[in-house]
């Protein structure tokens, strides 16, 4: 195993104490229990958003943090979920008053983890919501979660509903505003090769060279079938007809293109991948408003990518366009 690391126990304190160091115009963040925050925390009078979830998915979720988008960011160890305590902690830093969002994707240890901080915030006077990311189309179940997995998708609910909280938008408006996005965006992804989590030292699942696995989860849970390699345009077929045909989708319809990589897959191959998913698309009569292509939710290494297509109306483009301000995404301010 060959990592640019020291110790595998220390792999996220020493990350995220990086992360801070290189971004400390726009969050701080606590070692004991460990979390990050916008560093303008908390914001008087505004709903604040927090999510989380194991580490080796960067920049989901703390590259998310700041102006537009989230207020706090919880992560747990390489593909483990937050304990309470730390969700609890985070939930309280940013809190103004206005009552604390937790997006939060579906796999049984984040669900738990997320629950239990939010009674126990509610102990404390803090009212808290929480919205449950499912956009992954490819299993119903997994070695994770009970439903579907919340993957790529997450990356379009954080943002649009981070846009209606800074606007001023209530608790009951922003919860309503994830959840619907959540509704309306569909995702499945493929990988290439397996990932190598540090503390483990040995990829998370073997896969031959000429091999790919379609539908795979981003900690590298099976997906739908394993298959021999096949050019680009005939993987994104595979991914795509699932997404169009799942919500479904339909001529004459406004969407978003997300083309998300795993973390080892280069951006020349992830623009030949939205290449065929835009005529794809385009074929079927919908229209591309709105496009991102890059590495937003990630699995470590695992070269592959994801597809996540959303569902666009007035007011979802306008939150989407709304300035954001993060170590990751940064536009209109």
């Amino acid at each position: 195993m060959k990592k640019l690391i020291n110790d595998p126990k220390d792999v996220v304190p020493e990350s995220v104490t990086g992360f801070v160091a290189a971004h400390g115009d726009l969050v701080r963040a606590e070692f004991d229990p460990i979390f990050i925050v916008r560093a303008d925390a908390p914001v008087a009078g505004k709903v604040a958003i927090v999510s989380g979830g194991g580490s080796g998915h960067e920049p989901l979720h703390a590259g998310f943090v700041g102006y537009g988008m989230l207020d706090g960011a919880v992560p747990g160890p390489v593909f483990t979920s937050p304990t309470p305590d730390p969700i609890l902690a985070a939930t309280k830093a940013v809190d103004g008053g206005a009552g604390v969002l937790h997006i939060v994707k579906n796999y049984t240890g984040d669900v738990l983890n997320f629950e239990t901080a939010a009674d126990l915030a509610a102990a404390e006077g803090i009212e808290v919501r929480s919205v449950i990311t499912d956009d992954d189309v490819a299993v119903k179940d997994s070695l994770y979660t009970a439903g579907r997995r919340g993957v790529a998708g997450t990356v379009l609910v954080e943002k649009i509903a981070g846009a209606a909280a800074q606007r001023g938008d209530d608790l009951d408006a922003v919860t309503a505003v994830a959840t619907k996005v959540n509704a309306q965006v569909r995702t499945m992804g493929v990988a290439l090769t397996a990932c190598t989590v540090p503390h483990a030292g040995e990829p998370s699942f073997d896969i031959a060279d000429d091999e790919i696995e379609i539908g795979i989860g981003i900690h590298g849970e099976p997906g739908r079938e394993r298959i021999k390699l096949e050019p680009a345009d005939s993987i994104v077929d595979r991914i795509i007809e699932p997404i169009l045909e799942d919500l479904p989708f339909e001529s004459g319809d406004d969407v978003l293109l997300l083309i998300n990589g795993m973390g080892g897959t280069p951006l020349i191959e992830l623009y030949i991948a939205y290449k065929h998913a835009a005529e794809v698309i385009e074929a079927r009569g919908m229209h591309i408003t709105r496009s991102l292509v890059g590495n937003f939710t990630t699995s470590l290494e695992m070269q592959g990518f994801s597809l996540s297509v959303l569902k666009l109306d007035d007011e979802l483009t306008e939150l989407w366009d709304a300035p954001v301000q993060t170590a990751a995404l940064r536009w209109g301010r």
